[in-house]
């Protein structure tokens, strides 16, 4: 073995020793998390669905945010609300308030987080959701955050991932052949599944680890843009060509030209400009000279392809449109970064190669300490 190559087993090592656990857990919620959605439309079915009806003409918006509030009980204001093309659908009312920013645990930093659905053509209820204490986003903080506050577990999260990236290059320094030949391409590429336990473990660490390294690469870096500041100031740069952060422009609203029901008639300009999004996102005035902000989403399934709208919050009156066109290219993949990172950019074909690869992710820190132990025990005997 070259020195070189001793060096690199020896960085795969012992950062595979410090990190394993922190990988290991990160890898399985994120099996568990990725058909999140498919799974919860199957066992919520009830809450998120309702029969398409024979009149297509929804109540007003603000009938229903009244409705949503009253539901959700007492200074339980509506922060975000998802509504949907899709006529098959409950139209989502959320409300978030934040618990203890200096609290050690996710449960602490957050007081509640609830939602409501509702039939926007009758008004029903036809559920409650409280996203707290919902298992997948339970995982999802821990994949997030290992459940604990952002402040200290986004920073393990994303400084164990970086780390797990290192590991991926070490790892393909290992694994590459000293020489092309068959004998090496076959220990390289192939599991020998009749071999001894140790000679499958190593396989199972080697060969899976190999042909999921691009996938498990991209979705450690996607993880890190989540994860780690400075990484996605990187990423941001690196893409967009340029140190200048993008100017986004928050407008105000005034306590002039009021109107009956302002919210719905800035619902009902954002329906007409956004009749082929597949849903129409709305966030209530946030303050005395807050903007409403309405968002058309294009895609079931994704997020990044979003054209945001401002409204004053008094009078209705469009005060400001930003459409994805007009972002720059690292505001692009930034924005990309979550459809990517569960796969969801190519669809359920995408979430399967996440699901895999996640899978190969987790399997690695358990088969390398396999790998370690076994060689821990033969020096022992020596």
């Amino acid at each position: 073995m070259t020195r070189f190559r001793k060096i690199t087993g020896q960085i795969h090592l012992w950062l595979g020793l410090i990190t394993g656990l922190v990988v290991l857990i990160v890898s399985i919620t994120g099996c568990l998390f990725v058909f999140q959605k498919e799974i919860s439309d199957i066992i919520h079915k009830d809450k998120f669905f309702i029969k398409p009806p024979a009149q297509t003409t929804t109540l007003p918006y603000s009938v229903l945010l009244k409705k949503a509030e009253n539901a959700l009980g007492k200074n339980h204001t509506v922060n975000f609300s998802t509504t949907y093309r899709d006529t098959g659908k409950a139209w989502e009312f959320m409300t978030y308030k934040q618990g203890n920013p200096k609290a050690l645990t996710y449960f602490g930093t957050i007081d509640y987080y609830e939602s409501v659905f509702i039939n926007p053509y009758t008004g029903a209820i036809t559920g409650h959701f409280d996203y707290k204490y919902n298992f997948f986003n339970v995982v999802k903080f821990i994949h997030w955050s290992l459940l604990l506050n952002d402040k200290y577990g986004q920073t393990i999260v994303g400084y164990s991932t970086l780390i797990f990236v290192i590991m991926l290059i070490t790892g393909m320094i290992m694994w590459w052949p000293k020489k092309w030949n068959k004998t090496n391409i076959n220990k390289s590429f192939k599991i020998k599944w009749d071999a001894s336990f140790k000679r499958v473990n190593y396989d199972l660490h080697n060969v899976p680890g190999f042909y999921a390294m691009l996938i498990t690469l991209i979705l450690a870096l996607t993880g890190m843009v989540f994860a780690l500041p400075w990484f996605q100031s990187t990423v941001y740069v690196v893409a967009s060509r340029s140190i200048t952060p993008p100017q986004i422009k928050y407008e105000k609203s005034h306590a002039t030209g009021l109107v009956t029901n302002p919210i719905d008639k800035a619902f009902n300009t954002a329906k007409l400009l956004f009749k082929t999004s597949d849903r129409i996102t709305v966030s209530p005035a946030s303050g005395a000279d807050g903007a409403i902000f309405i968002s058309g989403i294009k895609g079931k399934e994704t997020f990044y392809h979003s054209d945001v709208l401002q409204f004053d919050q008094f009078s209705g009156k469009l005060l400001n449109r930003r459409n994805y066109e007009e972002q720059n290219a690292g505001e692009k993949l930034i924005a990309m970064n979550y459809d990517i990172h569960v796969g969801a950019i190519l669809g359920l074909p995408g979430k399967v190669i996440a699901f895999l690869a996640s899978l190969v992710a987790a399997s690695l820190p358990v088969t390398g300490f396999m790998i370690w132990l076994n060689r821990k025990k033969k020096k022992t005997k020596k």
